[in-house]
């Protein structure tokens, strides 16, 4: 009997106890003794953690103040007695179901997200996607569109007034030589049949050229010969031209510009309905008023912090930000030499634009890492120049890159090109393939992004984002369909679930499912707070799994 009791005390110190799994004897099988304690260790520990160091109580030991409190606490209906663990206080909902007002269970199966009602209706503004006209829908514009989409859907849900705005990269020196060699290598047939493809096509090509002239301009100067012919009359330099004329109103620039556009913005709206996102608006770089950014240049020059280096308008932010934090920003560009402006005037103009416009009390960039400085140099410039109020109510929402794609090399992997790979077996048993092998796609490729924190790089993988096995899109949608085929051979009425007798939920595998649904509230707050898709999406597969399991 001792020996039966040492043993107890033993597998209890190993955290070994109160087994419940089927066929498992740890007193008389060793190999179980592994098997309870892995089970345990993986085990939820906990609806509530309670860290007593956290409270830096003095007088008592966060050890010894957890094993009071623990004992002290009193009988509950709604939580079991906490448990000790070390200087931490673990605490386990009662989660019995009941029809009683009182428990608000059963409410969280129909939970709905509540508004902000206190200080009334707040209007957010979400600046995402932005891709450039010249280029295909590609996951590195698909990246922005995610996430962008997914924080107004979230902040929608939540009560806010969203406006989604899609601003669009459609001026600029590229936009010049896409311009310049439409003229030389367009068809106006295949512009017509594929907008964005052939503009692509073009894109390439002349990014080719341009790094070819590089390359040559390059060599001349090493071998001591002179460049200068080939730098005045280039590519580089016929496209600053073209571009300079597109500022100054050039009839013909202008026409062919208004082209591009008009036929890109169509062709992106097919993509964004493929992936149940639309904008309230389509704004973009060449749309923002000279007006405004004059405004812009004059409220820093009454600041004093632009000076003329070279020609050019700049911003030394070393001068201007005492310490790491300026030599960190370095100098910014506000005007070029030739007088055409630069992202930095355009997006301070576009900001004062849209702040009367719309009277957003919040502005959200979604916006990858790489233009961090950009972004940084820009909130800077509004907080020098005296509207700290205005950089109070903006953000970057930044997210990492998709790695081992270019664009200007050719190398991008296209939205279209994504969905129009499929599993041919799989493709000839289902009706209606081509919607199921859509709405799969999309999954897949939304769920690949949102799987880890937005701010890391990830690598394309084409495989494992179709993939039906583990936490992927398919995996996601496989559930949602045994899910939907339980409650069609059911046959039971939507409306039957409000009068449900939930009480009869008293298994194991449904009181954990109740529980992680009792969590949604929860997670939806913390998501308003970290924007990290990833938060909603690891809710869903652990509910997913859940469900799987019952």
């Amino acid at each position: 009997m001792a020996a039966e009791q040492d043993l107890a005390e033993q597998l209890a110190q190993l955290r070994v106890s109160q087994a419940e799994i089927p066929a498992c004897y740890p007193q008389s099988n060793p190999v179980d003794i592994f098997r309870v304690h892995i089970a345990n260790t993986l085990a939820d520990h906990g609806d509530l953690l309670l860290p007593v160091p956290a409270l830096k109580a003095k007088g008592e030991k966060p050890d010894e103040l957890a094993t009071r409190w623990a004992e002290e606490f009193p009988d509950s209906p709604l939580v079991n007695k906490p448990i000790v663990d070390a200087s931490f206080l673990r605490f386990f909902f009662k989660l019995a179901p009941t029809k009683s007002k009182n428990t608000g269970y059963q409410s969280t199966l129909v939970y709905k997200l509540p508004g902000d009602s206190q200080s009334g209706r707040k209007r957010i503004l979400i600046e995402f996607s932005s891709p450039n006209i010249a280029k295909p829908f590609h996951e590195g514009h698909l990246r922005s569109t995610i996430i962008g989409g997914f924080l107004g859907n979230l902040y929608e849900g939540a009560g806010y007034d969203v406006v989604r705005l899609n601003y669009l990269g459609d001026s600029g020196k590229q936009y010049g030589l896409l311009a310049l060699r439409f003229k030389k290598f367009g068809d106006e047939e295949a512009l017509q049949a594929d907008p964005i493809q052939h503009l692509y096509q073009i894109y390439v090509k002349i990014n080719q050229l341009v790094s070819e002239e590089r390359k040559e301009i390059q060599a001349l100067e090493i071998a001591g010969e002179e460049a200068a012919m080939i730098k005045d009359n280039g590519l580089d330099e016929q496209a600053r031209q073209y571009f300079k004329a597109m500022c100054n109103n050039d009839r013909e620039a202008i026409e062919l510009w208004r082209r591009f556009r008009e036929l890109g913005i169509e062709r992106y709206k097919k993509s964004y309905a493929r992936l149940n996102i639309h904008f309230d608006t389509y704004a973009g770089e060449s749309l923002v008023k000279e007006e405004s950014m004059k405004i812009a240049e004059t409220k820093m020059a009454d600041a004093r912090i632009t000076e003329i280096s070279q020609g050019a308008t700049i911003v030394d932010f070393s001068k201007h930000v005492p310490g790491k934090v300026g030599k960190a920003l370095g100098k910014g560009l506000v005007r070029k030499k030739d007088g055409t402006s630069l992202y930095l005037a355009r997006d301070i103009g576009a900001m004062f634009e849209r702040d009367e416009h719309y009277k957003f009390d919040q502005m959200m960039y979604v916006v990858a890492t790489d233009q961090d400085l950009h972004l940084k140099q820009l909130f800077k410039i509004v907080e020098l120049i005296g509207h700290d109020d205005l950089r109070s109510r903006v953000t970057h929402v930044n997210f990492g890159l998709v790695l081992g794609m270019s664009t200007r090399r050719g190398t991008a992997v296209f939205l279209d090109d994504v969905l129009r790979d499929k599993n041919e077996a799989k493709y000839a048993q289902v009706v209606d393939p081509e919607k199921i092998a859509d709405i799969l796609g999309i999954s897949s490729v939304m769920v690949q992004d949102m799987s880890g924190k937005r701010f890391n790089n990830y690598h394309f993988n084409m495989e494992t984002m179709t993939s039906f096995e583990g936490d992927t899109g398919p995996y996601l949608q496989y559930s949602h369909a045994r899910l939907c085929s339980m409650f069609s051979k059911a046959g039971v009425p939507a409306s039957d679930f409000e009068s449900a007798d939930l009480s009869l939920m008293i298994g194991p595998h449904a009181i954990n499912l109740v529980r992680l649904l009792a969590r949604f509230p929860d997670t939806i707050q913390n998501n308003l707070k970290t924007h990290e898709p990833t938060t909603v999406l690891t809710y869903l597969f652990r509910l997913t799994h859940a469900l799987n399991s019952s």
